[in-house]
């Protein structure tokens, strides 16, 4: 049910795109779903989760469109309000915030849970929430660019602009098959590993700090190569990487002679290449995005990713039903390269 606003974000982003003015823009967005974040988990402080179980999922589950909410609008704000030319290094460093901040409240937390307890830990989450309240505050917000093709037009007119372009449709299907490689061997990782007989120790390590690790410097490194090669360049390169790493891992595991190290080894290589490709991929869809329609857009895009790590876990679990993890690696590794093909027609009409 907490997964739904996520999913479901999409619905709602148009309306971002609707009330939006000279006096409230997307960062007035941000400031409404981030005290709106703060105040739905304040309540959980003194409730008990067993005696009050309904009142928590409520509160949980505003409090997820509260940070989906925010997730469009802050998007949206990036895109009206940065040069292409910065968008890689800009993502890069918006998924290694969103990587600290997962692994500071996600796993590192219950390294303290017993000495703070549950109340202790959201009075900090709070905090933490509240605290980047300051920097929204001191942000001005520009004025969108606008194009002939959809300047000074209502939103419905604008959107049947957006869905003649090219670009919008190749776009969405890039989305939709240019990750399946790593969605499908992410989403198998952890049963792959348990499978070959890693402890359970090591699996803990690996995605904890050396998935964190790799992903976090792969994303801070494309981020930075993406700016500088092109979009469309860097995207080609890093999709290749990360289709060669998940065919070596299911070649070394039809081979069947390889050890935990190598691999551990092959699936921390993988994971920085993901870093590399998801950050410019993300850059890659603001560039696609006009800012006229900034969260509408820009969050169909996320929609086609999140849809893509949908089917790729359904098909890669029935591959190895039926063959193993090597030949799941090795279709899903060729279904991605797929995206090469809509990589080279949106160089065609880029922009």
């Amino acid at each position: 049910m907490l997964l739904l606003p996520w999913v479901l974000k999409f619905l709602w982003a148009p309306v971002l795109d609707v009330l939006r003015g000279p006096r409230w823009g997307y960062r007035a967005w941000i400031v409404l779903a981030q005290t709106s974040m703060a105040a739905t988990l304040a309540p959980l402080i003194w409730l008990d989760p067993v005696q009050h179980f309904d009142t928590w999922r409520i509160l949980l589950l505003l409090h997820g469109i509260s940070a989906a909410t925010q997730d469009v609008a802050i998007d949206a704000l990036v895109i009206g309000a940065t040069p292409p030319h910065e968008r890689g290094r800009l993502n890069g460093a918006m998924q290694a915030g969103m990587l600290l901040g997962r692994s500071v409240f996600g796993g590192a937390v219950l390294l303290v849970a017993t000495t703070w307890g549950t109340a202790g830990i959201l009075s900090a989450l709070i905090a933490w929430i509240s605290l980047p309240l300051l920097l929204v505050a001191a942000l001005k917000e520009p004025a969108a660019p606008v194009t002939p093709a959809i300047a000074g037009t209502p939103l419905r007119e604008a959107l049947v602009a957006a869905l003649r372009m090219r670009s919008t449709w190749i776009g969405l299907a890039f989305a939709l098959t240019g990750a399946a490689a790593f969605e499908g061997a992410g989403q198998l990782a952890g049963p792959f590993l348990v499978d070959r007989g890693v402890a359970s120790g090591t699996i803990g390590v690996f995605f904890s700090l050396y998935v964190v690790s790799a992903t976090l410097i792969g994303g801070l490194v494309g981020g930075w190569l993406s700016d500088r090669w092109g979009r469309v360049p860097a995207l080609t390169v890093f999709l290749l990487a990360v289709v060669a790493t998940v065919a070596t891992l299911g070649i070394v595991d039809l081979r069947g002679s390889a050890s935990v190290h190598v691999l551990i080894a092959i699936l921390v290589a993988m994971y920085f290449c993901v870093g590399l490709f998801t950050v410019t991929s993300y850059a890659f869809f603001m560039d696609l995005t006009h800012p006229r329609l900034a969260a509408t857009q820009f969050t169909t895009f996320m929609a086609a990713t999140n849809a893509c790590e949908s089917w790729s876990a359904w098909a890669s679990g029935s591959l190895v039903a039926a063959g193993g993890y090597g030949v799941a690696f090795l279709v899903m590794g060729a279904v991605s390269l797929t995206g090469l093909l809509f990589l080279r027609a949106v160089q065609r009409n880029y922009a």
